[in-house]
Parts: structure tokens; C-alpha cells; sequence
């Protein structure tokens, strides 16, 4: 994968105090360089609506910077957060993290 890739995985829930914490590193990481980033959630177990703000909120600082950003393995709560909230239309979101490779290949 290139320099300009960097992958995220957060674990257990992404809440007000952990969507911050993942806004703060995908913020460092543009300030680095970073092009193409990917939320792995493959060990987040619960996302509530403060999580999901703060998701969105790391959305727009990733496209602010003209850089992309990818989720990947979302559980069946987040999936339906996703989709009642729309926000399925506006994340790239992809099933798995061969898919993200594809994806960037």
C-alpha cells in the first residue's frame, strides 16, 4: 500500500468522546500528507448518533483537504444507523478491507 494510504481501526464504540479521538488522527494525518484513508470498523461493536456526528465531521476535514476517506466492515448496527440517517449516500463504504484494496489498486 502507498505512503499516502493510512488505515484506522477503532475498537469497541465510536461515541462523542472516540469519534473526537478518531477526528483528531485522521487531522494529524492530512496535516502529513495522507491522500486515502480507511476506517476499518471491524472491531467497533456499537456507534451511537454522537459517533456518527463526529464521522461526519471527520468527513468534511478529509474532503476540505481534497483527500478521500473509506469505511469498511460495518456491523449490522451501523449499517442501519447508516441507513436511516442517509449516510450511506455519503460515505464510500466498502464490505471489507480487500475491498478497499481493490478499490485503491
Amino acid at each position: 500500500m502507498s505512503d499516502a494510504v493510512f488505515v484506522l481501526e477503532p475498537k469497541n464504540i465510536i461515541d462523542s468522546a472516540t469519534g473526537s479521538q478518531i477526528r483528531q488522527e485522521v487531522g494529524e494525518k492530512l496535516k502529513e500528507g495522507i491522500e486515502i484513508i480507511l476506517i476499518d470498523l471491524t472491531h467497533i461493536t456499537f456507534m451511537d448518533s454522537s459517533g456518527l456526528g463526529a464521522m461526519v465531521a471527520t468527513l468534511q476535514g478529509v474532503r476540505a483537504k481534497g483527500a478521500e476517506l473509506y469505511l469498511c466492515s460495518l456491523n449490522d448496527q451501523i449499517k442501519i444507523l447508516m441507513d436511516l440517517t442517509k449516510m450511506n449516500n455519503v460515505f464510500k463504504i466498502l464490505p471489507d478491507r480487500s475491498a478497499f484494496d481493490k478499490a485503491i489498486a
